[in-house]
Formats: C-alpha cells, sequence, structure tokens
C-alpha cells in the first residue's frame, strides 16, 4: 500500500524546457549556458582576488588580471575538451568508438568533471610556465571560483531529467519524466548545494579571513578534496550511470573511485603547502 502511495506523495518535477532559446537550427541550452556563465564568474572572479594585495604574500599578487584575461580562453578548452575526452574514457567508451561522431555531440550532455579538471590542470601548468606565474598560485586563484560554475551545472542536470538519485520516500522526492514511476532523491540538486554553495563558501572564507592565498596550493587543495568528499557523499543518493552500474557491492561507483585520490591529493596539497619567505 505504501509502494502505491509514493508517486502521489512525490514532488512534482518542473516543467523546464532544457532548451532555453531555439532559433532556426540554432538552440542554447541551459546545459551549456551553465558552463558559459560559471567559466566567466570564475574569470571575473579571479580577476577581483589578483586586484586586492592584501590577500597575498608579501603584498604582491602572483599574477595580473591581464595574466588571467588571457587565461580564460585557456581554461574554457581545457575544461570542455578535458570533459568530454574524460567521460568518453571513464564512462562510456564502447559507445564512442562505436560511434565516433556521437563524440562532439556535446550539447547532447556526456561531460566529466574528473576529465575536464584534468584538462583545466593541463592548461594551468602550460599557461603558468609560459608567463612565468606560480603553478600553485594559479590553481588557487581559478580554484576558488569553480564551485559556482559546478553548481549551475548541476542545477541544469536536473532541468535536464539526467543523473537522477535512487528511489526514495523522501518529502522532497521527484518523480523524473524518464526515471520510471518512483520517487526519486534529486541527486544534482544534491551536488549543486555541496559542490557548489557549501564549497564555494568554504574556499571564500579561506580566501577572505586567513587569507590562505599567501600559502600557494592549500586554497587549490581544500577545492580538490572539499569537490572529492562532496562527490563520494552524493554519490550515496545517486543512481550510476547505466552503462557501469555498480563497481562493487551495490554501492561502489565510478564516480566514487575517481573522488578518492582527489581527497588524497587534496589533503596533501594543504599539509604541504607553505608560505613564500618574506622579503
Amino acid at each position: 500500500m505504501t509502494e502505491l502511495l509514493l508517486p502521489l506523495a512525490a514532488l512534482p518535477f518542473p516543467d523546464i524546457d532544457p532548451v532555453l532559446i531555439s532559433i532556426g537550427p540554432l538552440a542554447i541550452h541551459w546545459y551549456g549556458l551553465g558552463y558559459v556563465v560559471g567559466i566567466l564568474f570564475a574569470w571575473w572572479y579571479s580577476r577581483k582576488l589578483a586586484s586586492t594585495p592584501r590577500l597575498w604574500a608579501n603584498g604582491t599578487p602572483a599574477m595580473t588580471p591581464e595574466h588571467l584575461d588571457d587565461f580564460v580562453v585557456w581554461a574554457a578548452v581545457g575544461v570542455v575538451a578535458g570533459g568530454r575526452i574524460g567521460y568518453i574514457l571513464f564512462y562510456d567508451f564502447a559507445r564512442y568508438i562505436a560511434n565516433p561522431l556521437d563524440m562532439l555531440a556535446i550539447w547532447e550532455g556526456g561531460m566529466s568533471f574528473h576529465g575536464g579538471l584534468l584538462g583545466v590542470i593541463l592548461a594551468m601548468i602550460l599557461f603558468s610556465h609560459r608567463r612565468g606565474i606560480n603553478t600553485w598560485s594559479l590553481f588557487d586563484v581559478v580554484a576558488a571560483g569553480v564551485p559556482v560554475g559546478l553548481g549551475l551545472v548541476r542545477v541544469t542536470n536536473f532541468i535536464n531529467s539526467e543523473l537522477w538519485g535512487r528511489p526514495s520516500d523522501v518529502p522532497w522526492a521527484f518523480v523524473f519524466p524518464n526515471g520510471g514511476p518512483e520517487p526519486r532523491h534529486p541527486s544534482q540538486l544534491y551536488e549543486a548545494g555541496l559542490e557548489g554553495i557549501v564549497l564555494f563558501l568554504v574556499l571564500v572564507w579561506l580566501v577572505w579571513r586567513p587569507k590562505k592565498l599567501k600559502t600557494p596550493g592549500f586554497v587549490g587543495g581544500a577545492f580538490i578534496c572539499g569537490y572529492g568528499l562532496s562527490r563520494i557523499t552524493v554519490e550515496f543518493f545517486r543512481v550510476p550511470d547505466p552503462q557501469l552500474g555498480y563497481l562493487l557491492g551495490g554501492w561502489l561507483t565510478m564516480g566514487m573511485v575517481l573522488s578518492l585520490p582527489m581527497v588524497l591529493a587534496g589533503i596533501w596539497a594543504m599539509v604541504t603547502a607553505k608560505q613564500p619567505a618574506a622579503r
């Protein structure tokens, strides 16, 4: 009897078209807009940090706002290329090998945060070496604003009715249009809250209160560790990608496997971070 009542107790899924604007063959999706707004916010916020000398060791920012103007293109390429390649390699390799042209259909979804992170890290290493910037400081500045974009993209995952959660009887469960009749955890919104709002506020505090930009690597390490912990937590409520399923015991997922090294790497970065010598 309880199972019959579950769908009636679920929240109605909002009727939001995944396509924001459609002009002839051109369609702007909420998903793509989330990436664009996230990148632009991270660019604006990083410029603000680079323009505030009191946040930096010896009162000297490790880079200029102009450096970040140049880097935003590198970051965008790293996010998109790394995110797509990571999804193909980590989550659905067989499908894309069988249908190579689908690799270009980014508007259909299929981006890996872990791949995007590796793409941006590579871009930061190359860019910082070319411009003579401390790589850890560039990582700190970029990482400080990234959670906003993560949160926005997770909200668009919810709008797209994808990456939904496990069946649940919690009062805030939703019946997703393509998720069967069972009410499910809105795991996308859990991720938006943890990876987006909570993680951003933690990094804001680290940057502006104890001024951890003075210790290159600490803010970036906190971001990596915080994201890994958030992702592992939400994976307990989220349904894994159908082509992979659970890797072990009905609970271990690829997201957990990829996130655990992030937690360890983030802790290592924070523990080993040191302030540069006073000048």
